[in-house]
Formats: structure tokens, C-alpha cells, sequence
């Protein structure tokens, strides 16, 4: 592939560089890092930034919300150690999930036909009650639906039906709930 016609498609940051960049200050001080830090210290701090959160919000250490502007977390949300969630386009985990240490809610990838390997971002939903296990990937425009579970290590790709277990890659519902 030849990476010197890249294009970002118009990819806006929804921020000013100035923003930005005390979000990333902010950031390595208070999420990156293994201090233990109050949640509802670092919920303040995304708050700040802009992102909407609701209360009973628990924000462990090493979480790396890429643009806090786009992101929103209902009631009672559980962000488990070293989550990732690029948000270049909006994120939005409704109340009462639990997304597990290390899992990887990505809302970006590129066009590998095209030939300047174009940045594409779809929205990403987690539905209320709803849990994200440990390691598991969740890709551009994908919804979870209500009350289900997404099992370690899965890769879900398309949405995920309300009330299920789904596991693998790519994820494949295994249970009814």
C-alpha cells in the first residue's frame, strides 16, 4: 500500500487544538496513569471536556477516552482498567453497563481498496444493562443491544440482538437471555 496519498475524508477533530491538547495533559495525569484517583474525580474531569455523564459513573485507572467531547455514559456505568475508546465519532453507553478491562470500543478504520487508505467513523451504542467482557473489540457502527453480554475476547462487528451471549470472531449469539 502506498501511505503518501493518505486522507483523513474530512475527518473533523470537534475540538480546538488548544482543547485538545489540555485533554491530553489532563489525561496522562489522571487517566493514564495507576494512581488511584477518585472516579468521581476523573467523571468531573470528562465532564469538563464536555463528555455527558450520569451519576454512579466508576472510572478505573488507565482508561483512554480519546475525545471525552463525544462521549456519553449514562447512570452506573462501570469503565473497567485499561478500556479504550477511541471516540472519533460519538460513543454513547447507556446506564447500567459494565465495560471490562481492556476491552476496545473503536469508532475508526480506513479503506484498505482505497487508494488513500481513507479514515471512515461510524458511531458506537452499548445499550442499557449490557455488559462488554474483558479484551473484547468492538468495531465502528456496531450497537449492543439492551441487557446483552459480549463474552471476553469476542469481535463484534454487526450489532448485537437485545438480550443475548454472544462470543468468537467474529461474535455469534451462543445463548438467549
Amino acid at each position: 500500500m502506498d501511505l503518501s496519498g493518505y486522507t483523513t475524508g474530512g475527518f473533523q477533530r470537534g475540538a480546538s487544538p488548544l482543547k485538545e491538547a489540555a485533554w491530553w495533559a489532563v489525561r496522562a495525569l489522571f487517566f493514564q496513569t495507576a494512581l488511584p484517583w477518585p472516579s468521581a474525580l476523573r467523571v468531573a474531569l470528562l465532564r469538563l471536556f464536555g463528555a455527558r455523564i450520569g451519576t454512579g459513573v466508576v472510572i478505573r485507572s488507565h482508561v483512554n477516552i480519546t475525545f471525552p467531547w463525544r462521549f456519553s455514559a449514562g447512570d452506573h456505568v462501570w469503565l473497567g482498567e485499561e478500556v479504550l475508546i477511541l471516540t472519533l465519532a460519538p460513543v454513547v453507553i447507556e446506564s447500567n453497563c459494565c465495560i471490562s478491562q481492556r476491552a476496545f470500543l473503536c469508532t475508526g478504520s480506513h479503506d484498505f481498496s482505497s487508494p488513500a487508505f481513507t479514515l471512515g467513523t461510524l458511531p458506537i451504542t452499548i445499550r442499557e444493562g449490557s455488559w462488554v467482557a474483558a479484551a473484547a473489540f468492538i468495531a465502528p457502527g456496531v450497537q449492543v443491544g439492551p441487557g446483552s453480554m459480549v463474552a471476553a475476547g469476542s469481535v463484534v462487528l454487526a450489532d448485537v440482538p437485545p438480550r443475548v451471549i454472544v462470543r468468537g470472531n467474529p461474535a455469534t449469539v451462543i445463548k438467549q437471555l
